[in-house]
């Protein structure tokens, strides 16, 4: 298993469409700099009503398929 950690900061209106599958993608940075996609439906999991923001560790098989996602930080401060 690999695991890759991306920067997320989306307001709840973007996540809405993410949330509700009319999205079917997420494309983020990941603190390494690689642009990363990932299946959309993976943010259930993370999201609050403030959004999503943070930094998300993505947990990966071999195979490169998503197994899971859990916030590790907060973003940095601008």
């Amino acid at each position: 298993m690999k695991t890759l950690n991306v920067m997320l900061s989306l307001p709840p209106e973007a996540c809405r469409a993410y949330y509700e599958g009319r999205a079917e993608q997420v494309h983020a940075y990941s603190t390494d700099g690689r642009r990363v996609a990932f299946p959309a439906v993976a943010l259930r999991r993370v999201v609050t009503r403030e959004g999503v923001n943070g930094i998300y560790c993505l947990q990966v098989s071999d195979q490169g398929r998503l197994l899971g996602i859990h916030r590790v930080a907060d973003l940095p401060a601008s």
